[in-house]
């Protein structure tokens, strides 16, 4: 009797065990690809719900009406060096926006030396400058990837100083000391990689360097030569990682990018999101790159990584869990410090003064002077 009655705590043990990892029913199912394919996406409504209220646009500020020929923001104020083509109130409302995006709290002087906002002696407003470019970049220069819907500073920022998703280069572990000696960067069971045991820095091949993340050979590995696939079980385990991290940046599963017929197909079968998603992690490549690797020095040691480095971006930088930053809000339109400004066409070179008989070129053609 008292044999069964352990053998049955036992086995409810280990039930219990294995559903702990299982999420509460029911679960949403909405089908994106033929039936049978397995071209699912599963949803947990309760998940849906909390990132719902996380991913919620704040308000649009109230538009300043521009006077025609009125004076623009670099003529008024001294040092700004990014936003001085705005008229005077359009760039009042955008230094506004942006302090509740970045620092509610703090407010201006978060960025500016209180009486003095020209000095540029405080290292966060650098930095700002540096991402109101990046900002205007990515809004105007990869529009693969953001469309028309585009980003603002409250996209990553959220209302926090620090953006709550950004990544470090991780501490490397050294094989002198420890029950586990050299890890050889993987088995750690890290955040970054869903706590599994795959090589826990996906980012720094593919959003810092560029190296090859596509692992799928079009020969067999027998193969040897030019032709054979040289993609090594490591390199694999490093893409597969890194999709899991798109996996949960975006709150979707494989079958949102990926044709379970062909993964690696990039025809008639591919869904359009494994296009944007290729521009995506291109485009985040670039700007850490650009614009956040040059601001290493401009930082302070306790806001660089355990390595030394500058907090960079990935795709949970802006996604936070939803499958399009903010449910799709379109903020940026409503700001237009947030798009670089349009330059005006080059005015034509003036004409060389000819003297008798030079040839001078007027309208695509040949004619001469006759002074």
């Amino acid at each position: 009797m008292i044999m069964r009655t352990t053998i049955k705590l036992l086995l409810a043990s280990t039930a219990a065990l294995l559903l702990a990892a299982c999420e509460k029913p029911p679960i949403a199912v909405s089908q994106t690809g033929f039936r049978g394919t397995g071209m699912e996406q599963v949803y947990n409504p309760r998940t849906l719900a909390t990132q719902a209220s996380l991913n919620k646009a704040p308000e649009v500020s109230a538009a300043v009406e521009d006077v025609p020929g009125g004076p623009k923001a670099g003529a008024i104020y001294q040092n700004v060096k990014v936003l001085g083509d705005l008229s005077v109130g359009e760039f009042a409302r955008t230094m506004s926006a942006i302090t509740e995006w970045v620092a509610p709290q703090q407010g201006c002087n978060y960025c500016h030396v209180a009486g003095n906002f020209a000095d540029d002696s405080v290292y966060t407003k650098v930095v700002a400058r540096k991402m109101l470019q990046m900002t205007q970049k990515v809004n105007s220069g990869w529009k693969q990837h953001v469309a028309e819907t585009g980003v603002t500073c409250y996209t990553c920022h959220r209302g926090n100083n620090i953006p709550k998703e950004i990544w470090f280069a991780p501490q490397p572990q050294k094989s002198a000391g420890g029950s586990l000696g050299n890890d050889f960067g993987q088995n750690r069971a890290a955040k970054s990689v869903g706590l599994s045991s795959l090589p826990y820095d996906p980012f720094t091949p593919y959003f810092l360097d560029n190296k090859p993340i596509r692992v799928n050979g079009n020969q067999a590995l027998a193969m040897t030569g030019a032709a054979a696939n040289r993609s090594s079980i490591k390199q694999a385990e490093h893409t597969y990682g890194t999709m899991i991290h798109w996996s949960e940046a975006l709150g979707v599963n494989c079958t949102y990018c990926h044709n379970t017929q062909a993964f690696a197909e990039w025809g008639a079968n591919a869904t359009p999101q494994r296009a944007t998603a290729w521009y995506g992690i291109r485009m985040a490549r670039e700007l850490n790159n650009e614009y956040m690797v040059p601001l290493t020095s401009v930082f302070p040691a306790n806001r660089l990584g355990p390595t030394g480095d500058v907090a960079k971006a990935n795709c949970a930088t802006c996604h936070q869990g939803a499958y399009k930053p903010l449910y799709g809000a379109a903020m940026a339109k409503h700001y237009p410090a947030m798009y670089a400004p349009v330059k005006a066409p080059d005015a034509p070179a003036a004409l060389p003064v000819a003297d008798a008989g030079q040839a001078v070129p007027v309208a695509g053609k040949v004619e001469v002077s006759a002074k």
